[in-house]
Parts: structure tokens; sequence; C-alpha cells
């Protein structure tokens, strides 16, 4: 965004450019000379923010104010004071970007039918979209499974990417990087990430936010950038600048080094677990110390990438030498790389700080030697479990009641063991694998995962029309049958950006697999593995070092580059297999090295899900279970029939050191990240309109004209009262954006299910809700409709279900809401703690918006739901420290009025709930309004953030 250069305090200076210009910049120093502030004390964080600020600053939208402001941050401050940051670029990705580029298209279509030219919709910094949300694991352990689930990805989905690519035709500076590249994340490490940039002859630091909790993988390279809803971004796209309350900043001390045998993904699990404990929830965490500055950028952007699972805002790497070396390693230009350094030596923060040289809100200490081989779960990814550990925990976990996060197992339960035949024929008819258009069925087929080693196919030309997971000519059944019980694991995947990014473990993963192949040894046939790179960059490498072979050979064949099984897209377990689970009510496991493992995420069926590294997802996998202790048991037996045990197979520190040169060849990333049309031409063939304005098809599952702007008005609404509120549903504590917003399959007899349904979609065409975010009719029938989900109006059940009252009929919550608007009713909902949890899914506020919730009254929220609750013109509110649902005794059988907002809204103002019992009797809590900003308000007053964004272009215009 091109902005008019000033002097404000002597600022603008100059630097030498790696070419030996001199260019100039915004010195951070120079206010401190100018007597503004102690800037350097400051958290290197809160210091690139000032950059932006004071760059930014035209005296009217940013003023002197804030700068100085922010230039005086100070450790133990209250937090009070508004940031307006303006980042470099947006990143988003497919699942959330699709939404995003609807919103955008229908703020044109309104700008039109008002008569404005629709180009002043246009985003005004770069905005890059990486297709990797969408290809699931139909097809694994086989030599063509890549190319199957590609195939696959492409049918289902052009409509979606017919989509994409006009909108890469309409607006400008909007680039997409094509599925098959890789995860999001780590293209923005490898390829999108500049560290520097210029415009009109002035450098300035890379940031930026990013529609996907796990932005901040890019925190690792010294970038600060971090997860926002997609209706924020698009504000940020749109000028707007990202505002946020001055944060906190807690310092984490690293010392020592890491033991022999210990990864990054056990140091990650560590530092999850100590900052949860902590209570960093939306703070900025600074790493710093010799323990951070002897991590590499691999590792570094590991622990960056768990911050949405410690709750931080950042966790944030300066940049060092170490930082160059990398930039340099994965392709970068000398000449970008010394201009870098040059930059952020003129600036003072280059160089990891050592203890005590900067001012934190909070210090922490971890030193690195304490760190032990770990795994996390089976719920969520900061509860960690020694290895060591893990039996005798999930053995607690399975006779725990239900109420204390346990399995509520019998005596008798516990032994259950089923026997189960998989690979059998199945009666049903071959169908099709999605897609709108639905014609062209291949002959009848079978299950490939039912027997990974016998699996017969053709290879990719020879299969006729729309290949599907239970129907590829070439496959023959063979069947056999296998004992299932509790802590079997069925899913083994090494998925996620989190560690598919980090060579160490991935090499380790090889290493672990060649030792594990060349002694015969196999994975259980029950078991579905899986292996997706973050990029074509892992691929090469492990082909050059030879290891991808062996990884083959024991199953992990490459499914596909992009996040798979880590948000759901585990593709179906063998039918049988899952019927048995689901039947009986087995306890089985998944082990992946991704970051999330939220109830019912990974798969529906799959009730225990353990977060670990790489090489560990392959020793349960060899295991076939998670219910013993691999620092004592055997995994498994050779092909002599000898124990074979996790030392026997596990990467010695020498044997990593050999390969790791392999991982960073500059010429290998120029190869694989230039030309992405050419690489991929399932994507050149897809076909594409053009146009400012979009032609929305009516007929259209997957896109349709969201109802955002139908009572579209240039002026603020007065804000009022709630009255007469019924609760849509009461929850506990811990509800993520899993539970709240609609994601993995679509049950042909849910409310989303039946819409399809009466469109002509077959259920075997449905897809996934991921895949359907740009039809609002699909997604918010899907709103509040995990199968995990447990409203406490209606004990003892699981799933989208609520009581209308007063009628006190049980119906799912989207026909409740439905028939509450009939009525005219408003709705709340009701929560716990850590409301709102997860990824940054907006489908959990707009999905809520639309079914007619007005208020989300809950103990605490996650920084980016509360955010996006305001963004949609939904109320936040924060009940005292010591009131909850449990404390008030609330069944759902009341009504509520929320008092208090018709006197004129400010930040954090205190309002009143006013609770009406059956009984006859009134009482009132005083609430926290959570509307946390000035600008906030105004959002909300406006219906919401892009109602108000469309209303200050059009005034612009």
């Amino acid at each position: 965004m091109a902005t008019t250069p000033h002097s404000l305090f002597d600022s603008l200076q100059s630097f030498p450019t790696g070419n030996g210009q001199t260019a100039h910049y915004y010195s951070l120093p120079q206010l401190e000379r100018s007597g503004v502030g102690a800037i350097s004390r400051l958290p290197v964080s809160i210091r690139i923010v000032l950059e932006s600020v004071l760059r930014h600053y035209d005296g009217q939208r940013i003023t002197e104010a804030d700068v100085r402001n922010l230039a005086n941050w100070q450790p133990r401050a209250d937090r009070t004071t508004e940031i307006p940051f303006v980042v470099a670029r947006i990143l988003l990705q497919d699942f959330t970007g699709v939404p995003v580029l609807v919103d955008l298209a229908a703020m044109r279509s309104a700008a039109a039918r008002m008569g404005h030219d629709p180009e002043v919709i246009e985003p005004l910094v770069p905005v890059d979209l990486v297709v990797d949300h969408s290809v699931q694991v139909d097809f694994s352990a086989m030599s063509n499974a890549l190319q199957l689930n590609m195939q696959i990805e492409f049918q289902r989905n052009e409509a979606r990417y017919r989509f994409l690519k006009w909108g890469t035709q309409a607006f400008n500076g909007f680039s997409i990087v094509p599925p098959g590249i890789g995860i999001v994340h780590q293209v923005n490490l490898e390829y999108l990430a500049r560290g520097v940039l210029e415009s009109d002859g002035v450098y300035y630091p890379d940031t930026l936010v990013g529609t996907d909790s796990h932005t901040t993988m890019i925190n690792g390279l010294g970038i600060v950038g971090w997860g926002v809803g997609g209706i924020e971004a698009e504000a940020g796209m749109l000028g707007q600048p990202v505002y946020f309350l001055m944060p906190d900043v807690v310092g984490v001390h690293l010392s020592g080094s890491l033991q022999p045998g210990v990864t990054a993904t056990d140091l990650v699990l560590r530092i999850t677990e100590m900052l949860r404990q902590a209570k960093v929830v939306g703070k900025f965490v600074e790493f710093h110390g010799e323990g951070a500055a002897s991590l590499t950028i691999p590792d570094r952007a590991t622990i960056g990438n768990m911050s949405p699972e410690y709750g931080a805002t950042m966790g944030f790497f300066p940049v060092d030498e170490e930082t160059c070396r990398y930039l340099l390693a994965t392709g970068r230009s000398p000449e970008l790389v010394d201009t870098f350094r040059n930059y952020f030596q003129a600036q003072e923060l280059f160089g990891i700080p050592r203890q005590g040289e900067i001012e934190y809100t909070q210090l922490l200490e971890l030193d690195l030697s304490t760190v032990e081989p770990s795994v996390a779960g089976p719920k969520r990814p900061q509860d960690r479990i020694n290895l060591s550990d893990l039996k005798s925990k999930f053995a607690d976990l399975l006779k725990r009641p239900i109420q204390e996060d346990g399995y509520n197992k019998t005596p008798d339960q516990l032994q259950q063991q089923v026997a189960v035949t998989i690979g059998a024929a199945q009666d049903s008819d071959c169908v099709s694998g999605g897609g709108e258009q639905g014609d062209d069925r291949l002959p009848a087929g079978e299950a490939l995962q039912s027997d990974r080693n016998t699996a017969v196919l053709t290879e990719l030309e020879m299969i006729q029309n729309r290949p599907t997971p239970d129907c590829v000519p070439g496959s023959e059944p063979s069947p056999r049958e296998v004992t299932l019980g509790h802590g079997n694991v069925v899913i083994a995947a090494i998925t996620s950006c989190t560690n598919t990014s980090n060579p160490s473990v991935m090499l380790a993963a090889g290493l672990f697999g060649k030792k594990a192949a060349e002694r015969g040894m196999t994975v259980p046939p029950y078991v579905k593995t899986s292996l997706a790179p973050g990029s074509r960059v892992v691929t090469d490498y492990l082909t050059q070092t030879g290891l991808q072979p062996y990884l083959d050979a024991i199953g992990f064949q490459t499914v596909g580059y992009g996040c798979t099984t880590c948000i759901g897209n585990s593709g179906p377990l063998e039918p049988h297999l899952d019927a048995a689970i689901t039947g009986n009510d087995l306890v089985v496991a998944s082990v992946l090295s991704g970051n999330r493992n939220f109830e019912a995420r990974v798969h529906q069926s799959v009730k225990a899900n353990f977060l670990m590294s790489p090489p560990l997802v392959i020793a349960f996998a060899l295991a076939g279970r998670v219910d013993l202790d691999l620092s004592q048991e055997p995994i498994g037996s050779d092909r002599d029939g000898n124990p074979v045990y996790l030392r026997d197979l596990w990467a010695a520190p020498e044997e990593l050191r050999q390969l790791l040169q392999n991982a960073f060849d500059p010429e290998t990333y120029h190869r694989l990240y230039r030309d992405f049309a050419e690489q991929n031409p399932l994507w050149a063939e897809i076909p594409s309109s053009t146009g400012l304005v979009y032609e929305w098809d009516d007929s259209s599952t997957y896109i349709q004209e969201p109802p955002y702007f139908e009572d579209f008005s240039m002026q603020p609404r007065a804000a009022e009262n709630i009255q007469g509120a019924r609760p849509l549903a009461l929850f506990g504590n811990s509800v993520t954006t899993d539970h709240i917003s609609p994601a993995g399959a679509i049950k042909s007899d849910s409310p989303a299910g039946l819409y399809l349904q009466s469109k002509g979609v077959k259920p075997t065409d449905f897809n996934s809700y991921g895949s359907r975010r740009g039809n609002h009719e699909v997604m918010m029938r899907g709103t509040f409709a995990n199968v995990r989900i447990k409203n406490l109006m209606v004990p003892g059940t699981e799933g989208g279900v609520t009581i209308h009252q007063p009628s006190g009929e049980q119906m799912s919550i989207y026909d409740a809401a439905m028939r509450y608007q009939q009525e005219g009713i408003p709705l709340i909902v009701l929560a716990g703690q850590e409301y709102g949890t997860g990824s940054s899914r907006d489908w959990a506020a707009k999905g809520a918006l639309l079914l007619g919730v007005k208020a989300v009254i809950a103990q605490s929220f996650e920084r980016i739901h509360r955010s996006n609750l305001v963004g949609m013109g939904v109320l936040p509110c924060q009940f005292p420290s010591d009131v909850s649902v449990a404390s008030l005794q609330l069944d759902g059988t009341e009504q509520f009025d929320l008092q208090g907002l018709d006197q004129g809204l400010k930040p954090k103002q205190e309002v009143s709930l006013v609770i009406h019992r059956t009984n006859g009797e009134t009482q009132t809590v005083p609430l926290i309004l959570r509307i946390d900003t000035a600008t906030e308000v105004d959002y909300y007053l406006h219906g919401g953030i892009l109602p108000y964004v469309l209303s200050q272009l059009i005034q612009k215009a």
C-alpha cells in the first residue's frame, strides 16, 4: 500500500542495499535519539509493529499519538490503547480464501447495485492464496496415490477452482499458488516470504496476517504475522489497519540444548504445555537467549507454528545470521539477503537478544536439555504426555468418567475385542467421488485401503473417468480378518505444516522407516498410513537421500501436498472397519505429526488422537496400538521374530547430520517454485469466467451470494437491548471452532445433507463442509453440528441438537433456530472457558449470525473468535470470574434480557444479563461487553466489519 513519505521525528533515514545502492527506511533508533522513547529496550516484535505505525503516519488514520503510545510500551501497563497495524501483505488458504473471495465479490455486487464503480473494492496490499486444504486422503499406501488424490481433488472442487480463477483476473494483486505445490505455511516460509520489502524507494519489514491460525509459522523467520479471521483479512486487504490492543509480551528465555533422541516436535509440545499453563492467550511471545539462537529456522518455525495451540498471538524469533543462511539456502538471491541483513542491522534489530537485554511483561525459563520425548492428546494439543507414560495414561483415560474427559469404559468393556473382516466386497454399486456433475459411473470395485500390500491398480492414465476410493478398475477384494480393540491405531499420518516443514524430523522419519523396512517390519492392515509433505522439496530430499523407497515399502507413500489429516481430510476408513468401530463404540486412535487433535477433527469415528513427531508416527503405526510403553516394550518383531525396540530404529545424530545438507539446495527451490501452471496441467485446464462483477449462479451448490449486504445502509445503527432471548445452546469449557464451525464430512440425514439432496446432489457428491464454505446455505445448516459437541440443554447427548422452548421439543440446532426466527425470538449462546479455541474459522461467527444468535456469553474467549464475532455483528460478553452457567444453575428453559446496550456503546463496558426463570424468579448478572476497542464499536454499529468497510470505500470513491 503506497504511503506519502514523511519524516516525523526526522525518522526517514538511508541505508546501503545489497547492490551497493542507497535506499530509505524509517529509522527506529532515530526515534530514541529524538527522545520519543527507549526503543532499544522494547521487545523486537513490538519494534517491528512500531515501524509500520511510524511509516504509515498520516496525521489522520494514524497519528503522532499512535507512534508515541507504542514507542512508550510499558511491560505491565493496563492494555487499553488501540494499535493500528498496516501489514505488508495478506496470506490465504483455500478453505478460508474462497469465502473471503465470495465476500469481496458480494461487496462488488452490492456496490454495482448502488450505482457505484465495483472497482472501489480492490485489494490495496498483495494477496497470495495457496490451495492446500482441498486434498483428501482417499487413496493411500500405493505408488500412484498422489495422482489419484489430485485427480479426485480437481473433480470435486472444479466449481471452487473456477471461482478462484475468476478472482485472479478480477482483482489486481491477487495471486494463487495452485494445488499440489505445498502447505500454505511452508510455501510462505520457502517461497513467498521476502524478509524485507520496498515501495517507492522505502524499505520495510515483511509483515502479514493470514486467514489460518498457523500463519505464525513465519515468526520463526523473524517476520511478524499472525492468524486472523477472513473478515478481518478482508478489511486489511481493503486498506483498513488491523486494530488490536497494545499487547503484553511474554519473554521465553531458552537455554541449553536438546538431548540426543529429542526432536523439535518434543520441544514444541513442551512449550505448548508450558505456555498454556502460563495463560498467554492474546499475548505476544518472544523467544530469546542462547538456546533460541542455537535452533535452526525449521525448529523455530515449528515453535512459531503452534502459537495457536499455546494461545499466543505470536511465537516470535528475532532475525539473526541463521535467518540469512536459511534465506540463501532456500533460493533467495544474495542481493536480497544482503539488503535484508543491512536493513535489520540499521534498525538495530539484528541478532537474538540475550537474557536481560529486553524488558518483558513476564519472563519464563526453559532449559532445552530437560525436554523429553513426548506425545500430546487425546483431545487437546496442550495435554502433553511423556512417551514412557502413554500406556498408563491411556489406560486411565479409558476408565475415567466422561465428565473428567475420559471414556467411561467398564472393566468388561476394557477387554473388548472385535473380529473384523476387512477388504470384503460390498453390496453397493460403484459411485462417484463428488462434484457437481454426477454422471459417468465406473464398474463396481473395492475400497483400496482394505489391504495396502496387495491392492492392484492400473496407472492413472488407464483409469476411466472418475476414480473413487471404493471404485477403481483393476482393484480386487482381498479379505483379511483383523482383531480390533480399544487403543488400536487406525490412522497414522505424517501430515501438517508443523513438522513436515522440518528436515530434521522428516529425515529422522525416513531413517526410521529405512531401518524398519530392512528388518522386514510391516504395518498391520487396519492402520491407514499416509505421508503428506509440506512441499515438494521434502520429496526431493527424501528421494535424493534414498529414503523414500523405504517409506513406500512400509505404507508411507506420498498422498498429496497439502493440509490433510490434521484438518480432517483423512479420508474414509475401510467401511467394515469403520462400522465395527462405531457399532462397538471402540476407542481407537490416530497418530499424526500435526498440531490439532480436537474431538472429531481427524475422523469422526476416531475418539483418541495423539500428536507426535514423524518418526514416532511410524513407530506407533508399526505397533498398531498406542497402549504400550515404547521406552520399554518392543514395537514389534522383525522378519525372524526377534523383538525390535524404538532404540533399534531411531536415527543417531551423526546419521542425521550427514543427510541434512541435502535438504538445502537453492537450485532445488528455484526449480520447484517456478512456472506453477506448467507443473500442474490439471490447474491449467480449469476454465475461468471473466469480468469485474461475478455472475452468480443460483443453481450452484458451492458458490452463492451471501446475504450480508441485503439490508446495507451507509449509516450506523443504534445499539439496542436484547429482550426475551432464548438460549440456542449451553456449552461447557473448551468449545472449539471445530465444534462450532462446519467441518469434515456432511451426513446425509443432517440439515446440510438434506438441503443438498433437495438441490439434486447425491450423498456421494456431498464433498466436505470445507469445500462448500462459499455457500452460506450449507454452512449455516452445519453450524454447531459437530458430532462431538455437547449441548448441556440436552444432557447425555452429543451432536448438534437442542430443546426448543417453550415447546420442549428436541430437534437439530438449525431447525430450532429457524423456528425461533419465524417466531421473532432472538437467540443467545452461553458457554464456559476458552470459547472459540482453535482455527480462525469465520463460519463459527458467520454461522452463528445467520442462525439468529445476537450474543455469545462465555467465561472467556479465544482471541480470533472473539474478534470474528464482533466482525459479524454478534456481541461477545464475558461473565465475571466467579460466575458460570453451572453457578447460575441454568438449564435452557430460561429467557434472557441483555440490557445497557441502548445507553451508547463503549469498549469493555459493563452490561446486565437479566435471567427470567420458569418459576417466576428474576436474577441480574453483570457482564463485561467484550467489544475491546473503539474501532470494534464502529464495526458492530454498522452490522459488522464488511458493511463498515463497504460504506467507507463508497464514501471515499
